[in-house]
């Protein structure tokens, strides 16, 4: 199976990547934009792949068997760097990092690849960092960014980069891709297809991952919020049961991550079970505390802005309904209710509330206080 094989319904990114690959001199630095769960980070994987591919023959390069192919999907090859930040924003320290590994000539294949995934959690100053790296690049070194509009990415930066645009992938061939490869029974397969309004990830995880039964219920209840909004007392209770959800997400991964982090680094810094930290080897253990903290808040965030995603779901429907656009629901299992509260509301207060929701969707990635925010938001979200 061709690297390629794993980007459902983006025929025209595909060919534009092909061709490339098969370049002796690519172009130096690429934006994959694209909406989320549209697989911007696996098209730049499989491209990275194909880059590196050892066939002899441009044309077959992302084949997908052979060790550069195998080791590049793996996270494994020598020449590839593929950052994430667990933070809220990419730090300064990480991306001088980045650009200090970029300096360094390839050991194995034909090009030094850096993966540089949500470009747009990038503030200016440490796009300013990345900048000259980009404007000046080594020869052997090709970058890779991702970001979910190539907008959101500083216009230097971006203007430097060749644009590669994903589309958001058909219903049905998110739910192919589920029978055929995941064996998700048919019916499943397109609810959560269309559930997941094109994101792939989205329809994994309501369908395949092992609490599958537990997201769809939880969405259930997200998305059946707007009916249960009655009274003050209800919208501020909707908004605590959100947020109570999201720092448990996050509890849950701090449970599961942190000791075994702290204690890594106390075995790298030689500091023995029950041994005080000394205040030379404080600063690092502090460091990595605040680390932390920073993913926890993310995780946060992350999880609220699915459950808002959900939420804006239940608008779209109704709004739908109230214009008569015939579109396809993507709540269809919930249209007797859809239904009934369209008939109760009106057009300008459904599009006021999706507004609502997009303000508070930006929000939540300042330092303002989430639960102040989602319990505004629910309270304006009540049907009047």
């Amino acid at each position: 199976m061709s690297v390629w094989e794993s980007l459902i319904g983006q025929g025209a990114v595909v060919e534009q990547l092909r061709r490339a690959a098969a370049l002796d001199t690519p172009t130096h630095a690429w934006l994959f934009s694209g909406p989320a769960g549209s697989g911007r980070e696996d098209a730049a994987l499989a491209f990275a792949a194909a880059l590196l591919c050892d066939q002899p023959n441009p044309a077959d390069r992302g084949c997908g068997q052979c060790k550069s192919c195998t080791t590049v999907l793996g996270g494994s090859h020598a020449d590839l760097t593929r950052f994430r930040t667990q933070n809220v924003s990419i730090k300064i320290e990480e991306a001088r990092e980045l650009v200090t590994r970029a300096q360094d000539r390839p050991s194995v294949g034909r090009w030094r690849v850096i993966i540089l995934e949500d470009t747009n959690r990038m503030p200016e100053r440490t796009s300013n960092v990345l900048l000259k790296a980009i404007e000046e690049p080594p020869p052997h070194t090709i970058w890779l960014l991702t970001s979910p509009s190539a907008s959101d990415v500083l216009i230097t930066i971006r203007s430097r980069c060749r644009p590669v645009k994903l589309r958001i992938p058909p219903v049905a061939d998110i739910a192919s891709l589920l029978i055929t490869r995941h064996g998700v029974e048919p019916a499943l397969a397109e609810h959560a297809a269309r559930l997941s309004q094109g994101n792939i990830e989205t329809a994994l995880r309501l369908s395949t991952s092992t609490d599958a039964a537990d997201a769809r219920a939880r969405r259930e209840e997200v998305v059946g919020i707007p009916l249960r909004l009655r009274s003050v007392s209800a919208a501020i209770g909707a908004a605590d049961r959100l947020i109570t959800i999201a720092e448990e997400e996050a509890d849950a991964d701090a449970s599961s991550r942190n000791e075994a982090e702290l204690q890594a680094l106390r075995d790298a810094l030689g500091i023995a079970e029950g041994e005080r930290v000394t205040p030379a080897m404080r600063a690092q253990v502090r460091q990595l505390e605040e680390d932390q903290k920073r993913r926890a808040r993310r995780i946060q965030t992350d999880t609220l802005d699915r459950f808002l995603v959900d939420l804006q779901t239940f608008y779209r429907d109704v709004l739908t309904l109230q214009l008569g656009t015939g579109a396809q629901l993507v709540n269809a299992h919930l249209a007797q209710q859809l239904t009934q509260y369209a008939g109760d509301t009106r057009p300008e207060t459904t599009l006021a509330h999706l507004d609502t929701i997009a303000v508070t969707r930006r929000r939540i990635t300042t330092n303002a206080s989430a639960r102040l925010m989602f319990e505004a938001m629910m309270t304006a979200l009540m049907k009047r």
